[in-house]
């Protein structure tokens, strides 16, 4: 699919209070490894393609927040893909030498019909969003890259032209390629998020 815009970006949409907020929500709930996803849509540990320590976020007041800022972006860059409902929230610490390689968010295949939760049912990922939390001085490296390469230009590795202030929000569709670039020092503090709607026709 070529798309006029890869990626849309608010920046410094949340208060650095908001971010702290955020962040102290975090920390306080129960931590584990990151994982990806495998050809069967199995969860896995693989320390080659992803070191971080996540944990899960399901906050209304966090959604509120986020949601208007989806919505924006879908109509300012032009997608205006169809969705109706976001997947459980992901804050992510990445310490010093942590990373995540190319990836896309967007699953195999749809969920299945009788997921437990039935607004994840025949869905699929459709927009990603990414926030950065963390003031940048206080770390360096992680980088947020995207992967061009199917543009007419076919331009790749790009660095997300958002930069990494404190408070901005980046949305794009979730089958982009996209990395995290490791840490060298200090800690990248990021809420990710995916909203899901019906399969592309």
């Amino acid at each position: 699919m070529l798309l006029n815009e890869q990626y849309w970006f608010f920046k410094k949409a949340l208060s650095k209070e908001v971010c702290d907020k955020i962040i102290e929500t975090g920390l306080k709930r129960p931590k584990v490894k990151g994982t990806v996803g495998n050809s069967k849509d199995v969860d896995v540990v693989e320390k080659s393609t992803r070191l971080s320590t996540v944990t899960w976020l399901n906050d209304d007041w966090i959604y509120n927040l986020i949601h208007p800022y989806i919505e924006s972006a879908n109509q300012n860059a032009g997608w205006n893909f169809q969705w109706d409902f976001s997947e459980t929230m992901q804050f992510t610490m990445y310490g010093k030498n942590q990373f995540y390689t190319w990836h896309a968010d967007q699953r195999a295949r749809p969920y299945p019909s009788d997921h437990k939760n039935e607004n994840y049912r025949n869905k699929i990922r459709k927009l990603s969003v990414t926030v950065q939390l963390s003031d940048s001085k206080d770390y360096s490296g992680g980088e947020l890259e995207f992967d061009f390469r199917n543009t007419k230009d076919n331009k790749s590795k790009q660095i997300c032209k958002a930069g990494k202030e404190r408070g901005t929000i980046v949305v794009f569709p979730s089958f982009m390629w996209h990395r995290v670039k490791p840490v060298t020092k200090g800690t990248r503090y990021s809420l990710v998020m995916w909203s899901l709607g019906a399969p592309f026709i």
